[in-house]
C-alpha cells in the first residue's frame, strides 16, 4: 500500500510518497515559493538523482499536479499512475475541540477545518487547499486528515482549561491545544518500545525542540500535558516566539507605544523568542552558539533563558506525573545540539539522570545518551512525523 503524505504551508508543499508494506520512503520533495514569482519545485527518489524545476505554481492545485507528474515521470518518476496511491494523509494544523483523533475527509471535515481558520490563520487554510486539490487530482482517492492538535487532546480538564470565565470556552473552544502533536505521539510511542517501558503506564517526556519548540508528558503514549496552548506561542522560548509571558506586557507595550494589539502579537510571535532576546543576532541556535563563543552577552543570556526554560518544564511535568521513565530530544536542535542536550541534563541531577558524554556524541541517530546507572533513561530518538502521519492513514483507511 502506497501513502502520499502532504504537508501543505502557506507558500510551500513538503511531500512524501511511502510504501507502507516495509515503511520505506519511495520519493520526498518539496514545492516552494507557491503563489509567489520563482516557484521550484525539488523532487528526490530514492535511489535516484534529484530532480529540480522551475514552473508557474499560483497555487497548491498547480503545484500537487507537478508532484503527480514528477512521481510518474518515465525517468525521475517511480509510479506509473495515480491509482497506485492508496490514499493521502495530510497533516492539518488545527482541529479545534472537534476532533480528538484524525478523520477521512468528507464535506464536514473539509467544514471544520474552515472553522478552525482564525484559530490557525497561516496554516488552515493551505492545509484545506491541498485536500481539495488532491480531491480535484485524484478523484475518488481518500484523503486523511491528521491534526496537529490531536495529541492534545486526551489532557484532563486541570491540564487544558484557561482559568479565564467559562463563556469563552463555550462560545469560542478557548482552551490550550498544543502543536507538534504529531512528532510528540509518533517519539512518545517509539520511545515507550525503544526504552521497553510498561506500554500502558510508561512516563514519557518528550522535548521536541528546534526554532518552534515544544515539551510533552505522556503516560502509555497519551498525552497528560504539553507546553503549547490555544497557539504556538505558549510555553518554550523558540527561534522567534516568546513564549510563556505575562500578558500584561501585551497591554503595557501598547500603551507605551500607541501600538495595536495585533501589532504586538505579531511582534511576540516572530521578532522575539532567541532573536529577540539576543538583540537581532539570529533566531537560529547555531548562530547564538556561535556568537555566545565569541563573546556576545546577550547570545549567551538568551541560550541560558532557552535552557532554563526547558528544564523548568522537564521538572513541572516530572512533578504533575509524579515521576517519569524517560527523556527523549527530537527535532532540529533536539537531534543535533550535543551542547545543548548535556547542559539540559546536567541540570536534571536531582532526579537522578546521569548523561554519558559517549553516548550523547551522536546527531540524528536513535540511542540511549544516559549512563547506565541513570534512574531516568535519557533518549535522543529522531522524529518522523510523515510516517506517523502515513500509519494513521492506513489505520483509517487501510
Amino acid at each position: 500500500m502506497k501513502v502520499l503524505v502532504l504537508n501543505c504551508g502557506s507558500s510551500s508543499l513538503k511531500y512524501q510518497l511511502i510504501d507502507m508494506d516495509n515503511e520505506s520512503v519511495i520519493a520526498k520533495g518539496l514545492c516552494e515559493r507557491i503563489g509567489i514569482e520563482g516557484s521550484k519545485l525539488t523532487h528526490k527518489p530514492t535511489g535516484k538523482d534529484t530532480f529540480k524545476k522551475e514552473a508557474p505554481m499560483p497555487t497548491h492545485t498547480e503545484a500537487i499536479k507537478l508532484v503527480m507528474d514528477a512521481l510518474m515521470d518515465p525517468e525521475h518518476g517511480v509510479i506509473k499512475d495515480t491509482s497506485e496511491i492508496s490514499a493521502i494523509g495530510h497533516r492539518v494544523l488545527h482541529g479545534g475541540s472537534k476532533f480528538t483523533e484524525s478523520t477521512v475527509v468528507d464535506e464536514k471535515v473539509k467544514q471544520a477545518i474552515r472553522d478552525c481558520f482564525d484559530l490557525g490563520p497561516l496554516h488552515n487554510p493551505a492545509n484545506l487547499m491541498g485536500i481539495e486539490a488532491c480531491e480535484e487530482a485524484m478523484p475518488g482517492t481518500p484523503n486523511v486528515a491528521v491534526f496537529d492538535t490531536t495529541f492534545g487532546m486526551s489532557m484532563p480538564e486541570k491540564a487544558y482549561m484557561y482559568a479565564i470565565p467559562h463563556e469563552y470556552y463555550d462560545k469560542y473552544s478557548i482552551r490550550r491545544y498544543g502543536f507538534h502533536g504529531t512528532s510528540h505521539m509518533f517519539v512518545s510511542g517509539e520511545v515507550l518500545k525503544f526504552c521497553h517501558l510498561d506500554p500502558e503506564k510508561g512516563k514519557v517526556i518528550v522535548c521536541h525542540l528546534g526554532n518552534g519548540g515544544s515539551i510533552s508528558a505522556s503516560i502509555g503514549g497519551k498525552c497528560v500535558d504539553t507546553s503549547m496552548g490555544l497557539t504556538p506561542l505558549e510555553g518554550l522560548i523558540m527561534g522567534t516566539r516568546s513564549g510563556d509571558i505575562d500578558p500584561a506586557v501585551v497591554q503595557f507595550i501598547c500603551n507605551k507605544e500607541g501600538r495595536d494589539v495585533n501589532d504586538v502579537l505579531n511582534m511576540l510571535n516572530k521578532k522575539s523568542g532567541v532573536l529577540g532576546m539576543s538583540g537581532g543576532v539570529s533566531s537560529d541556535f547555531r548562530d547564538i552558539e556561535a556568537a555566545r563563543a565569541e563573546g556576545n552577552r546577550l547570545a549567551g543570556v538568551a541560550l541560558d533563558a532557552f535552557i532554563y526554560r526547558v528544564v523548568k518544564y522537564i521538572g513541572a511535568y516530572t512533578a504533575a506525573m509524579n515521576g517519569v521513565d524517560a527523556i527523549a530530544f527530537t527535532a532540529g536542535v533536539g537531534e543535533n545540539d550535543i551542547k545543548t542536550r548535556k547542559r539540559i541534563c546536567e541540570n536534571l541531577s536531582y532526579l537522578g539522570v546521569k548523561i554519558d558524554d559517549e553516548r550523547n556524541n551522536v546527531r540524528g541517530e536513535a540511542r540511549v545518551i544516559s549512563a547506565d546507572d541513570s534512574k531516568v533513561q535519557v533518549v535522543l530518538y529522531p522524529t518522523n512525523e510523515e510516517l506517523a502521519i502515513a500509519r494513521e492513514t492506513v489505520r483509517l483507511v487501510g
